[in-house]
C-alpha cells in the first residue's frame, strides 16, 4: 500500500495532527510491532490485555517510520511526526485495509471451514498464480489483525487476493467476512474444532457460514455439499447472505456440482478425474482423498476466472504448501514417515488414518496418535470414536501419546490385537519403543494437536538408527 498520510487518514476516518506539515509524506506499508520499526511505513499501535503500542509510538517516529495512528483516549498525540488521531486503533487498521481493498479493485477469495482451509488456500494460489498475480494469507493471519495486515501488505497491481478466515466463536468470521468483501467464499466443511468453544456441530457451521455476510452481490459462495449442516444453516432466515448468491458444491457424492470421478493413489499423491474436468486426469502432489476433496474447491475457483486446463495442471505440480500438512519424509534408516502433526480433529484425524489405510508396499503400517485439544465436554467419547475407526486392515501398529489419546487406544483394543495397541505418557519412552521395534520397510503417521509436539518424535526418528532395520 502505497499512500500519503492525508489519504490514510481519510481512508481510515482519522485526522492527521497537522496536516500542512506532514499530509504529503508518503507512506508504504503499516507495521505492528514496534520491535522491528520499518522506516517509511504507518506504525499502528493496537492495545492488548498485557500491552499498549502507544508506549513506542514516539520511538518508532524516531526511527524512521512515516507516521503512526493514535487511538484518542490515550491523551496528546507526541509531536515531531505525521500523527493520525483515530477513535479505536484496531478498528481504523480493519477500516484501513477494507478501504485499500475498495480502492484496489481486487478480486477477494475468502476461505474458511474447520479443517483444509490453508490446504485449499496454497491450491488456490498455486492454480492461480499460473495465470494472475496472488496474493495470499501467510502463516496463521487469519483473525482480526491478521487478515488486515495481510490486506496492507499486497502490492498495488495484485489482482487476486486470497484471504484464510478462522475463528474461535461467533461473529468473528462475519467481521472478517465484513471487512474483506469477498467476490468468492469457500467453506471447506464442518468438523469438531471449537467444540469447546460453540458446544455442537451446528453452531460451527452457523459460524462458517458467516462467511457470506460480507460477500458483494452476485458472489460464488462454494461449499462442501456432502456436509448437509450447510445447506441447513444457508436455509435458515438468520444466516446473511448477498442478493444474488451463487453456490456451487463439491465433494465425494454425486448430487454435488463436482466430484471425483476416478481416483489412483500414486506414490506421493493422487491421480484423479472429476464430473467438471471430464476425461482430463489431474495429478495432485498430496496423499489423501480428503486433500482430493479439497482440491474440487480450488478448481472451481479456478474455473471461474477461466484459467486454462494447463495452466491448472502445471499449478499442481508446483503446489508448495504451509506448514506441516502430511509431510513425507525419510530417516536415514530408510523409515518412511508422514508428518502430520500440525493440528487435529475427529474429522483430520480419521482422514489422516484413511490415507495410511490407502498406502501400498510397505512392510508394516503405523500410526502414532497424540491427544486432540478443545473439543469440550464429548473429548473422551470423540477420541475413543477415532480408537474405534482403527481395524486391523488399516493399520498393523497403533501408539498413543497423551492422557486423552488413552481413550483412543481403548477405543482401538474393540479391533486391534491387545500387542499391537500400545499407550505412552512419555514421549521419551514412545520414541524408544518405535527404535526398538520398527524396520526400515515400515511407514509411520504422526498426527496430533500441534500443543503435543509430535514433531519431537519425527525429528529424533529422522536421524536415529532402527535396531531393527530391514534392508
Amino acid at each position: 500500500m502505497k499512500r500519503t498520510l492525508a489519504q490514510l487518514a481519510e481512508m481510515c476516518g482519522g485526522t492527521l495532527s497537522d496536516l500542512a506539515a506532514y499530509g504529503a509524506v508518503h507512506v508504504e506499508g503499516v507495521f505492528t510491532d514496534s520491535r522491528k520499526p520499518v522506516e517509511g511505513s504507518l506504525f499502528i499501535p493496537l492495545v492488548g490485555e498485557r500491552f499498549d503500542g502507544h508506549e513506542f509510538v514516539q520511538a518508532c517516529l524516531e526511527k524512521g517510520a512515516a507516521g503512526a495512528l493514535w487511538q484518542k483516549d490515550h491523551g496528546d498525540a507526541p509531536q515531531g511526526g505525521g500523527v493520525i488521531v483515530v477513535d479505536d486503533t484496531l478498528t481504523a487498521l480493519q477500516t484501513l485495509a477494507s478501504a485499500y481493498l475498495a480502492e484496489s479493485k481486487t478480486s477477494v477469495v475468502g476461505i474458511t471451514g474447520s479443517n483444509g482451509k490453508t490446504t485449499t488456500k496454497d491450491i488456490v494460489d498455486a492454480i492461480l498464480s499460473t495465470t494472475f498475480k496472488v496474493h495470499k494469507t501467510q502463516g496463521n493471519f487469519n483473525n482480526h489483525i491478521g487478515l488486515p495486515l495481510t490486506v496492507l501488505s499486497m502490492e498495488q497491481d495484485t489482482e487476486i487476493v486470497i484471504l484464510e478466515m478462522g475463528m474461535s466463536g461467533r461473529r468473528e468470521i462475519e467481521a472478517l467476512s465484513l471487512i474483506a468483501q469477498p467476490d468468492i467464499a469457500i467453506i471447506t466443511n464442518i468438523g469438531e474444532s471449537h467444540l469447546l468453544q460453540l458446544g455442537s456441530r451446528l453452531e460451527i457451521a452457523r459460524a462458517k457460514a458467516e462467511i457470506a455476510a460480507g460477500m458483494k452481490p452476485g458472489g460464488l459462495l462454494i461449499y462442501n455439499g456432502d456436509e448437509p449442516l450447510i445447506k441447513q444453516v444457508l436455509a435458515e432466515a438468520e444466516t446473511k447472505q448477498p442478493e444474488g448468491l451463487e453456490r456451487f458444491t463439491f465433494g465425494l457424492q454425486t448430487d454435488n456440482d463436482d466430484y471425483p470421478t476416478g481416483l489412483m493413489n500414486a506414490q506421493n499423491g493422487v491421480v484423479f478425474t472429476t464430473k467438471q474436468s471430464g476425461e482430463q486426469a489431474l495429478t495432485l502432489p498430496l496423499l489423501g482423498t480428503h486433500n482430493v476433496v479439497n482440491c474440487l474447491a480450488a478448481l472451481a475457483v479456478a474455473r471461474h476466472f477461466g484459467v486454462k486446463a494447463e495452466q491448472i495442471a502445471s499449478g499442481l505440480s508446483q503446489l508448495k504448501l504451509t506448514g506441516m500438512r502430511i509431510e513425507v519424509l525419510q530417516g536415514v534408516s530408510g523409515l518412511t514417515m508422514l508428518n502430520d502433526a500440525y493440528n487435529a480433529s475427529p474429522t483430520s484425524m480419521k482422514a489422516a488414518i484413511d490415507v495410511l489405510d490407502g498406502l501400498k508396499g510397505y512392510r508394516s503400517k503405523v500410526a502414532v496418535l497424540g491427544d486432540m485439544l478443545e473439543l469440550g465436554p464429548q473429548e473422551k467419547e470423540l477420541h475413543h470414536g477415532i480408537g474405534e475407526y482403527i481395524t486391523p486392515a488399516k493399520m498393523d501398529l497403533v501408539l498413543t501419546y497423551g492422557p486423552l489419546s488413552a481413550n483412543i487406544a481403548e477405543g482401538a483394543k474393540l479391533h486391534m490385537p491387545a500387542e499391537a495397541v500400545h499407550s505412552f505418557e512419555n514421549k521419551e519412552e514412545m520414541t524408544r519403543y518405535l527404535l526398538e521395534n520398527l524396520h526400515s520397510r515400515d511407514v509411520v503417521l504422526f498426527k496430533a494437536s500441534r500443543g503435543m509436539k509430535l514433531e519431537d518424535v519425527v525429528e529424533s526418528l529422522k536421524i536415529a538408527p532402527l535396531q531393527n532395520r530391514v534392508d
